[in-house]
């Protein structure tokens, strides 16, 4: 089960790894730390909407400054270009309502950062039936475009599979990734995570910058979590968590 793995291919406190793995272990070290100083993530007692109780939470609702969200899109810029998906990418696209400041702060920062222009896009919750009108605001999805998904988290995956409706019912897109800031690293309907699920499904990617197993390990050396958090978390994942295969 996962809550074996928190410590996996991941230094948390800042420990040694080789040259290939250390830009990638340290967007995950900043990106956490982010987060964690944010708000973004907690750790406790939670109560999520399906009514289960839980003991981390993840809420990018929390990052509702232009400092903040500076700071987010810089780091979703980052995993794009460091991962090598942006010559795999025409059009960026943000689920509403949480991926709607993901995808437009992470276009300017990839402007601004690393000088590349992408289009993008996100969809209203209902269709406009006046001035431009339809569900699609931003740059039009045009057929053969490369969609690069921008959203927080994936639970069950039936946010990420609305979305693709939403853009397969408006042109004939090829979706090329999803992007997620945390992967909470619960089950789907099968005994996999829901994230790995969703990929066997649909055949597509879904890359989380950093796992809820990362995020602890930061907060730990921080002093911004407590051994019983710890504990909390892999007993939590023991009962709710998805096998990585």
């Amino acid at each position: 089960m996962v809550c074996n793995e928190m410590n996996a291919n991941y230094e948390g406190c800042g420990g040694n790894t080789d040259d290939g793995k250390k830009k990638g272990a340290s967007l995950k070290r900043e990106f956490s730390e982010f987060l964690i100083r944010s708000g973004a993530v907690k750790f406790g007692s939670f109560k999520l909407k399906s009514g289960r109780g839980s003991p981390y939470f993840v809420n990018l609702g929390a990052i509702c400054d232009g400092s903040r969200l500076s700071e987010l899109g810089a780091f979703y810029a980052r995993a794009i270009v460091d991962a090598g998906l942006v010559m795999q990418t025409d059009i960026l696209f943000g689920p509403a309502y949480k991926g709607i400041p993901i995808v437009a702060s992470t276009s300017v920062a990839l402007h601004r950062d690393h000088g590349i222009n992408l289009r993008f896009s996100f969809n209203r919750k209902e269709a406009k039936d006046h001035g431009e009108g339809g569900t699609i605001v931003g740059s039009a999805l045009r057929d053969g475009d490369r969609v690069g998904i921008l959203d927080d988290v994936m639970t069950t995956g039936k946010t990420k599979e609305d979305a693709l409706n939403v853009l397969r019912s408006v042109a004939k897109v090829d979706i090329s990734y999803i992007m997620i800031a945390v992967d909470r690293l619960e089950r789907g309907e099968s005994d996999v995570v829901a994230t790995l699920e969703f990929e066997q499904r649909y055949g597509i990617r879904v890359l989380p910058i950093v796992t809820i197993n990362e995020v602890l390990s930061t907060a730990l050396c921080l002093g911004m979590a407590s051994e019983g958090d710890a504990r909390s978390v892999r007993a939590y994942l023991e009962e709710y968590g998805g096998e990585i295969r």
